[in-house]
């Protein structure tokens, strides 16, 4: 069952996103940065999340984030726990996640740290 936030987070997604293993890869676009503050490591972001995948099973995934300025990436898994990802000055606006990802909802933030908006192409394949 979910809770009150994560109801209230799939309803005003912007694009709720399901992934299987033959759905993959996934490319997802939008505009980064927001209204509201976050912490340190994510700037500003969106009140909603820019994306809520929808994981079917778990699996090994890969989260790739390309954009302009000061990107970061916040993400809540369906425990609510969050964990923030910044492009470093060498990456060139571009951040890679790998790893093990457990059935269930994922709000995902993209943020900016430096105040602006930019588009971004966020993608999602096998590990």
């Amino acid at each position: 069952m979910r809770s009150r936030w994560e109801q209230q987070e799939l309803f005003f997604a912007q694009n709720v996103v399901a992934i299987t293993s033959t759905s993959l890869p996934v490319e997802l676009r939008g505009i980064s940065g927001g209204s509201q503050k976050a912490s340190r490591c994510a700037g500003q972001i969106s009140p909603t999340p820019n994306h809520v995948v929808q994981v079917a099973e778990d699996t090994n995934l890969r989260i790739t984030l390309q954009a302009g300025g000061q990107p970061s990436l916040l993400i809540r898994n369906p425990s609510g726990q969050e964990f923030c990802v910044p492009a470093d000055s060498y990456s060139g606006g571009k951040i890679n996640i790998p790893g093990r990802w457990t059935k269930g909802a994922y709000s995902i933030y993209v943020g900016d740290r430096s105040n602006g908006q930019y588009p971004y192409t966020l993608s999602i394949s096998q590990n």
